[in-house]
């Protein structure tokens, strides 16, 4: 059962899955350059496109699970994927998000008290935070007046984050995510994710890449409700046909590894709230400087000759105890076989036991990383 706690609200997202072979990211082109508010200044650009067509290839056949969205993916189609839809999780539930590149604005249908969307106010830019680690934050409506009276109602505290990416530079994203949370729920409230490229890609058979850029998301609460922004670096590095023979599946012996570091919490004000789980996470054991590295699983049956990731994601502490563990998905786009060509986007959903809290906290951040260069 889901109750609502706070009186708060802020804002919200950018978030959205669609119905069959839609798109969940209907956006016009357009760039847009803006500065990060919280506790550093990031400049990040923003690119969008329009249309997504969902056609072609063979349907994946393996064990892996991956979120629902193209039925029928191939290394020459653009894919989408989107959170799994569960009723009594309350995720998957943000859908059919549309961006206004005029205005910078966001549509999302299928949350409740988010601004009666897609037909009420638009999910704006951030006002206390308008980026994270160079992805756009959005929020919702703090007020709906009622339809009849007028009267003003308190919304839900809805936020969201974006990150799209033009990688060859001809006016139209190669890569974008969207992920919606808010912290007004117990347990977790609705919301959810998309990431999608709009491409296809094109995969060695052997060698290895490396693969930096950056990483943000949202974190919020089992028990108590609330919710915060997280921002860190992103590694991934492949090594392309490594357990080829032990595996079944073209390209499921491609091994990922992959690295978020150096990250950072802030509030929904944009104050860093990093050091209280430093302090908790020392203990009896020292202090502690750094949030644990949230590590990728590496083995075999993780890569799919779409480009599609998707594998365990876990972190431990200092001490060697284990702090958290998830699921990494992702989707490469792309020529990887050039030194300049490729890009992967993804998300990464991981819960930690309560530290700071009695209950679990979910993290969901989406990354966009390029091929590094020397």
């Amino acid at each position: 059962m889901y109750i609502r706690i706070l009186g708060a609200l802020v804002a919200f997202l950018v978030l959205a899955s669609c119905d069959g072979n839609g798109n969940p990211l209907v956006a016009s082109t357009t760039t847009t350059d803006d500065t990060d508010t919280d506790t550093t200044t990031d400049t990040d650009t923003t690119t969008t496109e329009n249309g997504n067509d969902q056609t072609g290839g063979e349907e994946i056949t393996s064990d892996r699970t991956l979120p629902p969205g193209t039925e029928e993916p191939s290394p020459d189609s653009t894919i989408f994927r989107k959170e799994e839809f569960d009723e009594d999780a309350g995720t998957g539930f943000a859908r059919n998000v549309v961006y206004d590149g005029t205005s910078d604005t966001f549509f999302v249908e299928g949350l409740a008290f988010d601004g009666n969307q897609p037909d009420g106010a638009a999910f704006a830019r951030g006002t206390a935070v308008a980026s994270m680690g160079g992805y756009a934050v959005y929020e919702a409506p703090v007020v709906f007046q009622d339809s009849v009276t007028g009267v003003p109602i308190t919304q839900f505290g809805h936020r969201a984050i974006y990150g799209a990416q033009d990688r060859d530079g001809d006016g139209q994203a190669d890569t974008e995510f969207a992920i919606v949370r808010t912290g007004d729920y117990v347990p977790y409230g609705f919301g959810g994710f998309v990431y999608q490229r709009n491409g296809n890609v094109v995969l060695p058979t052997q060698g290895q890449a490396s693969y930096t850029g950056s990483y943000a998301g949202l974190r919020d609460y089992d028990t108590q409700g609330g919710l915060d922004y997280v921002r860190g670096d992103m590694e991934i590095a492949i090594d392309f046909g490594a357990f080829d023979a032990n595996c079944s599946g073209t390209a499921c012996g491609n091994a990922v590894r992959g690295f978020v570091r150096n990250r950072q919490y802030f509030d929904l004000a944009g104050n860093d709230i990093t050091q209280a789980t430093l302090d908790a996470l020392g203990g009896d054991g020292g202090p502690v400087t750094e949030v644990p590295v949230l590590v990728f699983e590496v083995g075999p049956g993780v890569s799919d000759a779409n480009g599609e990731l998707t594998g365990d994601v876990g972190s431990v502490t200092g001490a060697g105890t284990a702090f958290e563990s998830g699921t990494y998905y992702a989707l490469m786009e792309g020529d990887h076989t050039t030194g300049d060509g490729g890009q992967i986007v993804g998300i990464i959903v991981a819960e930690s036991s309560g530290i700071l809290t009695s209950g679990a906290v979910r993290e969901t951040g989406g990354f966009i990383v390029d091929r590094q260069q020397p």
